[in-house]
């Protein structure tokens, strides 16, 4: 399978993930959905780790370990700012962080992506930003301080997201995955602490428990995908077609939840297929 191919699978699975994470949050504490996804994709992935051949260094477990607390870091103020600001303020901004660090940091370790792929990757930008524009029309209830402490929590987010792509590229291509299953460990206990601090609930029980845990696959094969087409094309390019995630998202909503695609959504679903193509081609 192709670098292509794999990010996108990468996207198909975070977007599924997000949709299936978001339809269980709605009876469930999101602290509570987000420990026990992490905790299941660290055992599902280390689990494929001890499957597959790898000879990880002790370094690679460094990276492996700083991406988990990024992520951490990233699942943490995307829900902060979803509970005090408004999606439509807070996922773009996240999504357009998540793209654009790795793009900066392969940039900065050697990338050098062709002209067609270029173009791809500035079309993609525009595209990640008006995808999640779910709730434009929405009156907002709060206030403009409010709405501007949403729009801080999706910068940190993005800077979270964008960081956990960016240290998983870094991971070597002999490491196999248990640097992925150490970082999911860190992420669950991580994101537990932030939960522990905010004094959210955490702890997985009651009944329904087994679609919480098994939703976790999702993210660790998202994450598993991401790594291997790391290995195979450039992190500039990867990382961006991966950050597309949230047009599954969107289309699996639109599908299942008969939601409505919103102009800037059409528009931003449209450019991230000619992204796609273009960095492909290039």
């Amino acid at each position: 399978m192709g670098a292509a191919a794999l990010a996108l699978a990468a996207a198909l699975s975070y977007g599924l993930s997000d949709f299936v994470g978001g339809i269980l949050s709605r009876t469930r504490s999101v602290w509570m959905v987000a420990t026990a996804s992490q905790l299941t994709a660290a055992l599902a992935t280390a689990a494929v780790a001890l499957l597959t051949p790898g000879q990880p260094e002790p370094v690679d477990f460094v990276w492996g370990a700083a991406a988990g607390f990024a992520a951490a870091v990233g699942i943490s103020s995307l829900y902060t700012g979803l509970s005090h600001g408004r999606m439509g303020v807070v996922a773009p901004i996240s999504g357009t962080g998540a793209a654009l660090v790795p793009v900066i940091v392969g940039l900065a370790t050697g990338d050098d992506p062709s002209l067609l792929a270029w173009t791809g990757i500035a079309i993609a930008f525009p595209a990640i930003y008006f995808i999640p524009q779910a709730d434009l029309g929405y009156k907002a209830e709060h206030d403009g301080a409010a709405a501007s402490s949403g729009a801080g929590y999706g910068v940190v987010a993005g800077l979270g997201f964008g960081a956990l792509f960016a240290l998983v590229g870094q991971i070597g291509n002999d490491a196999g995955f248990l640097p992925l299953a150490l970082g999911q460990l860190v992420a669950a206990i991580a994101v537990a602490a932030v939960a522990l601090i905010l004094r959210q609930p955490w702890v997985p029980r009651g009944r329904g428990l087994a679609p919480v845990f098994a939703f976790g696959l999702l993210g660790s094969a998202g994450l598993i995908f991401f790594l291997l087409a790391t290995r195979r094309d450039l992190l500039t390019t990867v990382s961006v077609i991966a950050a597309l995630y949230p047009a599954s998202t969107v289309a699996m909503a639109a599908v299942f939840l008969h939601e409505r695609i919103a102009r800037l959504q059409t528009v931003g679903l449209g450019l991230a297929a000619a992204a796609v193509v273009l960095v492909t081609l290039g």
